[in-house]
């Protein structure tokens, strides 16, 4: 479906709209998809049997034995920016796969940005196809009371001291998501926390307390890539965690639980399923949608050498498709390396994307990501690649509005 767009008038927007990188260095593809109504049914009802089975006992205390110690201090918080990213193929859109769940997901606010002005520059609205994405005024709302639930939750009130948004230092000097950071500090200053950007480095504890520049911490938003906190900076941090005063999402906890790579061997294989408490309507769907995923071992190897053209190879603990290998660039020799060093990789199988026409002729490889919380969506978005194996989101790729068909 064609739409009239005007490309200068929506970079202007986007960027007087905080996203001053569009689109020099944050692409946005300059087309639209639209998810079938019943597609998205089927993935609202996965997500909340995602949720169902990761905050089980019996799934949370066999998955964290199985890894680092600080993995093992059970978590209350409930990440709010958590997203599945899903592969729709072309032809059988019922037959979509979940290729991963991210509990420090980037992208959403400048996602819902993206949604509502194309929505509303393109002229799409007029067409009645698509449903009205949520405005920008009122998901920014919605995140806000997202994050005072998850402070009344873990302090019982509202907590005096600083909300804290952490991010590596290189991110916040060069990121591409640096100025979504800058949008959310800002709505939380408007709903009335102190808030603050800042990196590990500038943070201590002082036996007590968790402190940036001196002010105490109460509330600390993480969007550090160091998942399970191993490098030496992240020490003040680990020591809130554990004292149990601070509020600290995502952490080791929820990362080992939801978003850990190895999670989808458990997801995508029933012979866990009695130790991990999987029922069986719960084992028909997360079969239907879960590819097969397998942790790469020396006993293994061979197999996968052998089935090597029907799997991605991804690093365990890996981020933003960073250590992705294709099944042309791996082979039995490599794989053997990857063991001898110690970085553990899991090999998922194939899931075709959408292959999206453009007003242009270019071909697009689509994937859609879903935001949710507590097992209820709350924005859909998506990317567009120029690629079908690997995520390139260079022009004519990039961010992509998505909305649900109407």
């Amino acid at each position: 479906m064609s739409v009239s767009l005007n490309e200068d008038r929506l970079f202007t927007a986007l960027r007087e709209s905080g996203m001053p990188d569009v689109p020099e260095r944050f692409s946005i593809a300059l087309t639209h998809q639209a998810i079938p109504r019943a597609v998205l049914a089927e993935i609202d009802a996965f997500v909340q049997v995602f949720d169902r089975v990761t905050t089980r006992s019996a799934w949370q205390q066999t998955v964290t034995a199985l890894g680092c110690e600080i993995a093992r201090a059970k978590s209350r918080a409930v990440c709010f920016f958590s997203a599945w990213d899903f592969h729709i193929p072309t032809e059988q859109p019922d037959h979509w796969q979940l290729i991963e769940c991210n509990d420090n997901g980037s992208g959403f606010l400048f996602a819902a940005l993206i949604n509502q002005l194309y929505y509303e520059i393109s002229g799409l609205g007029q067409r009645r196809l698509v449903e009205a994405p949520v405005t920008f005024s009122a998901f920014t709302q919605r995140v806000a009371g997202l994050i005072r639930r998850e402070a009344e939750a873990f302090f019982g009130q509202l907590p005096q001291g600083l909300l804290l948004i952490l991010d590596d230092a290189e991110s916040l000097e060069k990121g591409k998501f640096q100025h979504e950071l800058i949008l959310l500090r800002d709505l939380c200053r408007r709903d009335g926390w102190a808030a603050e950007i800042g990196s590990p480095a500038e943070v201590g504890w002082d036996g007590t307390h968790l402190r940036w520049r001196d002010r105490r911490v109460a509330f600390v938003v993480n969007r550090s890539t160091d998942f399970f906190w191993e490098a030496e900076v992240l020490k003040p941090v680990t020591a809130a965690y554990r004292d149990g005063g601070v509020y600290i999402a995502p952490n080791p906890f929820t990362y080992a639980t939801r978003s850990d790579k190895r999670l989808l061997g458990f997801l995508s294989n029933p012979s866990w399923d009695a130790q991990l408490g999987i029922q069986s309507e719960e084992r028909t769907l997360l079969s239907a949608h879960v590819p097969e995923t397998l942790l790469v071992r020396a006993e293994n190897v061979e197999e996968l050498a052998r089935r090597r053209e029907e799997f991605f190879f991804k690093p365990c603990h890996g981020f933003a498709s960073r250590g992705l290998i294709t099944s042309s660039q791996m082979g039995r020799a490599r794989l053997r390396r990857l063991i001898k060093k110690g970085e553990a990789y899991v090999a998922q199988r194939r899931a075709p994307k959408f292959r999206l026409e453009t007003t242009g002729g270019v071909c697009l490889w689509t994937d859609l990501r879903v935001w949710a919380y507590c097992g209820e969506r709350f924005l859909l978005s998506g990317r567009a690649s120029r690629h079908p194996d690997v995520l390139d989101l260079t022009s004519p790729g990039g961010w992509l509005p998505t909305y649900a068909e109407a």
